[in-house]
């Protein structure tokens, strides 16, 4: 077996054990732990597999996907990623390429959410106590609790199953992704569709980012500092010039609603710069 290929097996594998003992530890039983695991697995490739079949179909080298395990909570996994050793032949091709990864994840991630949710039980939330994580909901999954859940009385709170949790983190995974800056997706997106100007945008998300620190969560802050170190800027395809069709420009908008509805301010509430200044004050 090549040493590649083998690295590519055993990063996957190690990301399964990862996932199964994180979804084990929050769900109380290995069925629950397998469950989370084979969920957030088959999000994460059909994300990953989606970029790289699109990458082949437009001749562009890229290796098959890097999963990055990490054996501790919230996710069990820091996602995975490929990289694209060819150079992008034009606009085009870099926009279905970007595009392709987020748009199967989130599929998946929306059958996953529809299964999971209508699986979820409630508990009052007297009796929940501290005993669960507290999670932003996206607007997606605001809108499918309404849709799955009805007439959930006022004084309980959805459990999330484990599947329903995966479906959660992959929404997460897929909202980061679509970030407009440097090489997230995107930011392949962004530069297709408005070329240089997209910088402008980048900088604006950047600013956005540190207000979401502000109000919201310390971890907006350092992922503001981790993409301005690997760079906000794209690189141009080799045709720069050729615009793109209605086609994609339409898909483009229905990329801009999925990033919407995936996105969440505040995933795990609390931990804001303004809190933590409070606290700090406040002693």
């Amino acid at each position: 077996m090549p040493r590649r290929l083998f690295l590519h097996i055993l990063l996957f594998c190690l990301t399964v054990l990862s996932t199964l003992w994180v979804g084990r530890n929050m769900g109380g039983t290995w069925a629950r732990g397998a469950l989370y695991s084979l969920s957030i697995m088959i999000i994460l490739l059909s994300h990953e597999m989606g970029h790289y079949l699109t990458s082949r179909r437009y001749g562009v080298s890229s290796t098959l996907p890097y999963f990055i395990p990490f054996p501790y909570f919230p996710f069990g996994t820091f996602g995975a990623v490929i990289k694209m050793r060819g150079a992008i032949p034009d606009k085009r091709s870099l926009f279905d390429i970007g595009a392709a990864g987020p748009l199967v994840g989130f599929i998946f991630s929306l059958v996953c959410a529809c299964i999971g949710i209508k699986l979820s039980g409630a508990v009052k939330i007297s009796a929940a106590g501290g005993a669960f994580v507290e999670l932003g909901d996206p607007l997606l999954f605001k809108a499918l609790e309404w849709a799955i859940v009805r007439n959930l009385p006022s004084n309980y709170e959805l459990v999330l199953h484990p599947v329903a949790y995966a479906a959660w983190v992959g929404l997460f995974v897929t909202a980061l992704n679509l970030l407009p800056v440097g090489q997230l997706d995107g930011g392949h997106i962004a530069y297709a569709v408005l070329g240089r100007k997209s910088i402008w945008l980048y900088r604006s998300l950047m600013l956005l980012l540190v207000v979401f620190a502000v109000f919201y969560s310390l971890g907006w802050l350092v992922l503001t500092v981790f993409l301005s170190a690997f760079g906000i800027r794209h690189p141009a395809p080799v045709d720069a010039v050729t615009p793109l069709d209605r086609k994609r420009k339409a898909l483009a908008v229905l990329m801009l609603f999925i990033f919407v509805f995936s996105f969440v301010p505040a995933p795990f509430p609390g931990g804001s710069i303004i809190e933590l200044a409070g606290k700090l004050l406040g002693r």
